[in-house]
């Protein structure tokens, strides 16, 4: 296991094929990722996607520095109507939620989670986004939290 082999080949047809060797490829991937914390990170989206019934597929990684991540989330907040949004997430910040724009810039970030870890319990983040779509103000932080430089993920995660 960790290795996807594909194999392909060209069979020549009757006619003007002939005289053309068959190609084959075989195409080796790795089961892990080249960075140690994007497998940290990738399992911890799990988690998170799962405990907010959307799927890994809503999800994309940024590998640069800070790591960060996205997650497309299913309908509306109060107050932003006509808006999809999105939990954001890096490793300095941890979570942020934040509404599409109609012109296609930059996400707006409408409140952080904060807390004391930069990767909280899935559970913790569901209790965020569902205190957001209740329309609840008070919940999170409306300025970014710091929770250490770039690199130190998942060390600074709450088990």
């Amino acid at each position: 296991m960790g290795r996807c082999e594909a194999r392909s080949s060209h069979r020549p047809t009757a006619g003007k094929e002939k005289g053309r060797t068959p190609l084959t490829a075989t195409l080796a991937m790795p089961a892990r990722h080249l960075h140690p914390a994007l497998d940290a990170v990738w399992e911890y989206l799990a988690d998170v996607t799962r405990e907010l019934g959307v799927g890994l597929e809503s999800c994309t990684v940024d590998q640069d520095r800070p790591i960060s991540a996205y997650v497309a989330l299913d309908g509306r907040l109060p107050g932003y109507p006509g808006r999809d949004v999105a939990l954001l997430w890096d490793e300095t910040h941890g979570w942020a939620a934040a509404i599409e724009t109609h012109s296609g810039e930059d996400l707006i970030v409408i409140r952080y989670l904060g807390g004391e870890a930069v990767a909280p319990s899935a559970s913790q983040v569901a209790r965020f986004v569902a205190a957001l779509r209740e329309g609840d103000d008070h919940c999170g932080q409306r300025t970014p939290p710091c929770f250490g430089p770039p690199g130190c993920f998942p060390r600074r995660s709450a088990k």
